[in-house]
């Protein structure tokens, strides 16, 4: 059982539990350690099983391998887990230099961020209504502007957005929460090459109020928020975590 029980002859304690797709690197491993930060006992999961075998993260995370774009392996997943508190769904994909303007890059693209989103929320949705937990969603800055070279993660990250406001109104009567974070530009592995390239990163932060780039762990901490009781008023957001970005 991943729910952990504290036990002393007044008390019981129980350990919250959450899952985070494609919570193995980037921006999901900032979630991952901010919810760790927070007590939770963490799943996470990555779409290969290297991913998962190298998977080096905080104490009491568990690693579990998930293509989001498979249901049986969603639903193997879930089921796997006895009680669920809270769902980030970080699991996603990009393909860069035009590729998504192909018709099948740009299917697999929407298929992987958008449909795999709402098939991870569906298939916890039973059991976040069993603890009244949340889910929270990863859109992005592209969830408000447009790409001239990645037209799928756009259109899919538009979604996502939208997707976490019908969710909010469908899933409040059942007193689950469901809100989303917007990153910006944020110094992961796969943003490295923007970041070290002087002429593009100056560009950026030029644009950028904060004139940095953002660090994984500062969207965990909105996310840990969103999850939180703090929160317990927030349901259908969509939170940018951009340093301004988007205000300009």
């Amino acid at each position: 059982m991943l729910e952990y029980q504290i036990s002393t002859k007044n008390m019981v304690k129980t350990m919250k539990t959450a899952l985070v797709t494609g919570g193995t690197r980037g921006i999901g491993a900032g979630v991952t350690s901010s919810l760790h930060r927070l007590g939770y006992q963490v799943i996470v999961t990555g779409l290969t099983d290297g991913e998962v075998e190298n998977y080096m993260g905080p104490s009491n995370t568990v690693a579990k391998k998930l293509d989001v774009a498979v249901p049986s392996e969603i639903a193997t997943v879930i089921e796997s887990i006895d009680a669920l508190d809270v769902l980030v769904n970080c699991a996603g994909m990009v393909i860069r230099d035009n590729g998504e303007f192909d018709p099948e890059n740009f299917a697999r693209t929407i298929d992987v961020n958008l449909n795999g989103t709402m098939r991870a929320s569906m298939a916890a949705r039973n059991k976040l209504r069993a603890s009244q937990g949340s889910i929270v969603n990863i859109a992005s800055m592209l969830s408000y502007f447009g790409s001239a070279t990645v037209p799928g993660y756009s259109a899919s990250k538009g979604g996502v957005a939208q997707l976490t406001k019908s969710l909010a109104a469908a899933f409040a009567p059942e007193g689950i929460r469901v809100n989303a974070v917007a990153p910006g530009w944020i110094s992961t592995e796969l943003l490295r090459p923007i970041v070290e390239d002087p002429e593009r990163s100056k560009a950026i932060l030029s644009r950028t109020p904060m004139a940095r780039f953002g660090d994984p762990h500062e969207v965990g901490d909105v996310v840990g928020f969103l999850v939180s009781d703090s929160a317990r008023f927030v349901t259908g957001a969509v939170i940018p975590v951009d340093g301004g970005y988007s205000a300009v």
